[in-house]
C-alpha cells in the first residue's frame, strides 16, 4: 500500500487505519514489563512555564524536546517543520528520530520511565496502546484540546478537528492520544468510465442493483472486491446497516448486546449484498484476490466499483492509468426509512500521537501537538502527504486529486453523520468472525440469515467470557 506507514499487508495497515490501538508486537513485554505511572518522582518538575495567551500550556522556554515520529508513507518532514516551529517560538533543541520500529526502540524507555516527550505510535511495530494506558503511561490530552487553537483564533484545538477524531483517541473518558490523518470508507469508480457510458452513481440500492445489471450488459463486471481480506466488503455492508440501524444499531453491535446482529438493518445488509453476489454482480474470482490484485484488475477497467478506504488513491500511484480519475462515493441507503441520511459515511482518524506521562517535558510535548495540529501544519501535511488530515478546512484552497477531492465532498457532504463501529479495536476474535462470514455470504456459501447467527454466536461467546475485558459506548 503506498504512502501506508506500516509495511505489512493490507489486514495490519487495516486494523491500525481503523483503530489505532491494535496490540503492537511489543505487546506482551510491556504488559510483564511497564509499570504504573505515579510510582516515581515526577520527571517534569522544573520543566514547566509560566502559562499565558501565547503560552497556554505553560512551556518552559529553552526546555528541551525530544520527538519520536513514525517515518513510513508520510515521512517526516512535516514532523521537523512543526518541530522548527516550536524551536524558534521557545529557544529549544529539539531532538527529532524518525523511525519505523517504533515499539522496538521505546518499549525499554517506556518500562524505564525515561519515555520521549512526543510520540507518534503509528506502524507495524508500534506499541501496545491498551497496556500502556492500563499501566498509566499515557498522559491526558484534555489541556491541549481545550487550549486555543494555533491559527484560528476564537477555537479551541478541540473545535477544530473532524468529527469523532477526539472519540478516537479516547479511553474511558480521558483523551490519551491524538490522531492526525482522517480515512474514510466507500465505493470508488473511474469518473470518466461512468461519464462515458452515461452512468449515474446511485444514492440507492435498488438503482445500485439497476446499474449492475447495465455495467454487466456492458461486458464490464460491477464489482469487485479484495477477496483474501473481506474485511473490505465488510465495511460498505456494515456501512448500510449503520445507515438503516443508526447509532442505536452501532451501539447495539459494540457493547455486545443480545441479538444486535440480527437486527433487521444488519439483516437487510446481509441480505442485499447476497443478492449483490447472487445476481452475478461481483467479478468471478474476486474471492482469491489480494488487495493488489484486486485493485489492479478494477483499475484495468476489469470492474466498475470496488469498496476500500480512502488511501486507495495514493496506493494506486503508479498502477493506474493516466485520467483514470478515481472518485469515491457514500455507501447507497437501502431503504427510504434509513435513521442516517444517503451521504453518511464510514470515517476514523489514524496516525497516532501521545505524550507519555512520565516524558520531561509534557507541556512541550503538548505545546508541540498543537502547532503539528494548526491548519497552516495540516495543509503543509495534505500537500506533502495526499491524504485527509483530521484538522477540519486543512485542504481549502489546495488543488486536490479527484480521489481525495471527492473524500473531501464526502467528508463535507456528510457532515455530523459520521460514524464507526469499535468492535474491531475491541475484540479481534469478533471481528475476524464478521469477516469470515462475510467472505462466506458474497461467495454463496451461507445466507444472510446463517451470517447473523453465526455472528450473534460469536458475540455471545465473547459477552459470556468473563476473562475479556468489556467496554461500552
Amino acid at each position: 500500500m503506498n504512502r501506508s506507514p506500516l509495511p505489512g499487508p493490507y489486514p495490519t495497515r487495516r486494523t491500525l487505519l481503523r483503530t489505532a490501538v491494535t496490540a503492537g508486537v511489543a505487546a506482551p513485554l510491556l504488559s510483564a514489563c511497564v509499570t504504573g505511572g505515579g510510582d516515581d518522582a515526577d520527571p517534569a518538575a522544573g520543566n514547566t512555564g509560566a502559562k499565558s495567551a501565547d503560552n497556554p500550556l505553560g512551556v518552559k522556554t529553552g526546555a528541551p524536546l525530544e520527538v519520536v515520529i513514525f517515518k513510513g508513507g508520510y515521512g517526516d518532514e512535516y514532523a521537523k517543520r512543526a518541530e522548527a516551529v516550536y524551536a524558534q517560538k521557545y529557544a529549544a533543541k529539539v531532538d527529532h528520530q524518525g523511525i519505523q520500529k517504533i515499539g522496538e526502540a521505546l518499549q525499554p524507555r517506556f518500562v524505564a520511565n525515561t519515555p520521549p516527550d512526543v510520540v507518534d505510535n503509528t506502524g507495524a511495530s508500534r506499541l501496545d496502546i491498551a497496556t500502556l494506558v492500563s499501566a498509566k503511561q499515557v498522559g491526558d490530552l484534555g489541556q491541549l484540546l481545550d487550549a486555543p487553537a494555533l491559527d484560528q483564533p476564537g477555537k479551541t484545538v478541540r473545535d477544530t478537528l473532524l468529527p469523532g477524531v477526539v472519540d478516537d483517541g479516547t479511553f474511558d473518558k480521558v483523551p490519551l492520544t491524538l490522531n492526525l490523518t482522517y480515512t474514510v470508507w466507500g465505493l470508488w469508480y473511474s469518473k470518466p468510465l461512468f461519464a462515458a457510458k452515461g452512468w449515474a452513481f446511485p444514492k440507492t440500492w435498488d438503482e445500485m442493483l439497476a446499474l449492475c445489471a447495465s455495467i454487466k450488459a456492458a461486458g464490464i463486471a460491477p464489482w469487485t472486491y479484495q477477496g483474501k481480506y473481506p474485511e473490505y466488503i465488510n465495511d460498505p455492508l456494515l456501512s448500510m446497516a449503520a445507515k438503516t440501524g443508526g447509532p442505536a444499531l452501532i451501539q447495539a453491535v459494540d457493547n455486545l448486546e443480545p441479538n444486535a446482529w440480527k437486527a433487521p438493518g444488519l439483516i437487510g445488509a446481509a441480505e442485499a449484498f447476497a443478492e449483490l453476489a447472487g445476481k452475478g454482480y461481483i467479478m468471478s474470482g474476486s474471492e482469491a484476490l489480494s488487495h493488489t490484485e484486486a485493485q489492479a484488475a478494477w483499475s484495468q477497467g476489469k470492474a466498475a466499483i470496488i469498496p476500500c478506504g480512502s488511501w486507495l488513491e495514493s496506493e494506486q500511484q503508479g498502477v493506474t492509468r493516466p485520467n483514470f480519475d478515481m472518485v469515491m462515493a457514500p455507501v447507497p441507503s437501502r431503504t427510504a426509512a434509513d435513521a442516517l441520511k444517503q451521504t453518511a459515511v464510514q470515517a476514523a482518524s489514524s496516525e497516532s500521537f501521545l505524550v507519555p506521562a512520565k516524558a520531561k517535558n509534557p507541556a512541550g510535548g503538548m505545546e508541540y501537538l498543537r502547532i503539528l495540529f494548526s491548519k497552516q501544519s495540516a495543509k503543509a501535511f495534505a500537500e506533502s502527504a495526499g491524504t485527509l488530515p483530521s484538522v477540519a478546512g486543512a485542504t481549502e484552497g489546495l488543488t486536490l486529486s479527484s480521489g481525495l477531492g471527492s473524500v473531501r465532498d464526502a467528508v463535507a457532504a456528510a457532515g455530523r453523520q459520521t460514524f464507526t463501529y469499535r468492535f474491531r479495536t475491541w475484540y479481534a476474535p469478533l471481528a475476524k468472525a464478521v469477516d469470515d462470514a462475510t467472505g462466506e455470504l458474497v461467495n454463496r456459501r451461507v445466507t444472510a440469515a446463517q451470517w447473523s447467527d453465526r455472528i450473534q454466536k460469536a458475540a455471545d461467546a465473547l459477552a459470556g467470557d468473563t476473562s475479556v475485558t468489556k467496554y461500552t459506548r
